[in-house]
């Protein structure tokens, strides 16, 4: 995500990481390769100049702390424009309290509209809402089965009027099917175009007219740049939407739509969407991307995604069986379950702080945890629990039922012997203060 702007800027701002002082002269230097960065990230002209000046403004009119150093303070006035570029802090979703909630979903075609609408009926699910999702694009072949499709697998209603091409009325029946049936939020999938055009945009005025949303999402494919930026900007000033959702934010290494759009249409950036799955949806905080921009990763994202998988009395359980020397392939194969959910491993990595780069050209590939789900899957439970009973015949056997080569096998179990080893660290003293260190460590 954005790692050809991340690492850009980390080079850019090498230059001033040496000094002993800022001044103009040195600022300016880093300003301009800056500059450059950004509009090579494809960020609007504009934005990218009124940038550089309020960093340089406040660049020049701080005084180097002593503990601070010039790196140090230009990386930080940096940060906090950047965190403001994107809108300074999250922006929650408009949901009634009561009453029925319509969330229109508005963009150009291929933007991925559908996917989304499905992507967020998931998430507003498992937030107690009973969404249901109308199918109101009418001109995109097989784009009302696509929505029925994604519908079943998240187990929410799809409302259709089979053959009618006017999604004004689909749009308005749907808000009445809702009320009937007690669902108390309706996501309507509109149509999209190619370009901006007349036939859209009063489609989409008619059905905003006709059912008073109340909230308006602007889908925008973030790999499209400056592109997106103009019809963000061409949506708005027809329809006045609430909000912009970023999807393929997973494949978008330039950045300058997620830069540029808060700045050209005053909208805050409302979600994030990365990749294909249907959990694949995150809020958009303004700061934690600022931070994965600068490389410093974003720690309280992946704490939070890991508490979302991980449960509290499993994590205690794991704890025991850690500080008793326990730990055995059942709850490897456990753990494998839990970090799958939470993403793709490259994904993760890079909210690790100084992982940006370093993963930058790394093969992170998520089939390395199917090959070791299956390997531990074609075991029995007593090698599961009882690894030292893994002798030859036995590690042939589980390299057959995997589909795997005995090396792998062997390798896998010599890795495993390896990591129980460095566990047994946790049973002395020290092991445990850290681990109880770890247990109260608390993000604010």
């Amino acid at each position: 995500m954005l790692e050809d702007l991340t690492l850009k800027l980390e080079k850019a701002l090498k230059k001033v990481t040496g000094q002993v002082r800022l001044n103009e002269e040195n600022i300016s230097d880093s300003l301009r390769e800056i500059r450059r960065v950004l509009l090579d990230a494809d960020v609007n002209y504009k934005v990218a100049k009124k940038f550089i000046d309020n960093v340089k403004e406040k660049a020049l009119g701080k005084e180097v702390l002593v503990s601070v150093t010039p790196g140090q303070l230009i990386t930080k006035i940096i940060y906090d424009e950047l965190t403001q570029l994107m809108g300074g802090q999250s922006s929650e979703l408009g949901l009634n309290p009561s009453g029925p909630t319509v969330i229109l979903m508005v963009g150009l075609q291929g933007s991925g509209k559908t996917t989304f609408s499905a992507k967020l009926a998931r998430y507003l699910s498992e937030r107690k809402r009973k969404p249901l999702l109308t199918a109101a694009d009418i001109y995109r072949p097989a784009a009302i089965e696509q929505l029925k499709q994604l519908g079943s697998k998240i187990n929410v209603p799809v409302f259709t009027i089979d053959g009618s091409k006017d999604a004004v009325k689909i749009a308005k029946d749907s808000v009445a099917y809702a009320k009937e049936n007690g669902l108390d939020t309706i996501i309507i999938d509109t149509a999209g175009r190619l370009h901006v055009d007349d036939n859209l945009m009063n489609e989409v005025a008619s059905i905003k007219e006709t059912v008073k949303p109340t909230e308006i999402l602007f889908i925008v494919d973030s790999m499209t740049g400056q592109d997106a930026v103009n019809s963000a900007k061409a949506f708005h000033d027809r329809v006045d939407f609430d909000g912009v959702v970023l999807t393929k934010l997973d494949g978008d290494t330039r950045g300058g739509c997620a830069l540029s759009i808060k700045a050209v249409v005053e909208k805050p950036i409302k979600f994030a969407s990365l990749g294909e799955k249907l959990d694949s949806i995150e809020v958009f905080y303004p700061e934690r991307m600022a931070s994965r921009i600068l490389g410093k990763g974003d720690v309280v994202s992946l704490v939070e995604k890991a508490q979302q998988q991980f449960d509290e009395k499993e994590t205690e359980d794991l704890e025991q069986k850690l500080l008793a020397n326990k730990f055995d392939f059942e709850d490897f194969l456990k753990q494998i379950k839990m970090i799958k959910k939470m993403g793709s491993l490259k994904s993760l990595l890079g909210m690790v702080p100084g992982m940006s780069s370093a993963i930058k050209d790394a093969d992170v590939d998520d089939n390395q945890l199917i090959k070791v789900e299956s390997i531990i899957q074609s075991m029995t439970r007593d090698e599961r629990t009882n690894p030292k009973v893994l002798n030859g015949s036995r590690r042939k056997r589980i390299a057959r039922g995997s589909g795997n080569t005995i090396q792998e096998v062997n390798r896998l179990i010599k890795q495993f012997g390896e990591m129980q080893k460095m566990m047994k660290r946790f049973n002395s003293k020290s092991g445990r203060k850290m681990l109880g260190n770890m247990k109260n460590f608390r993000y604010n």
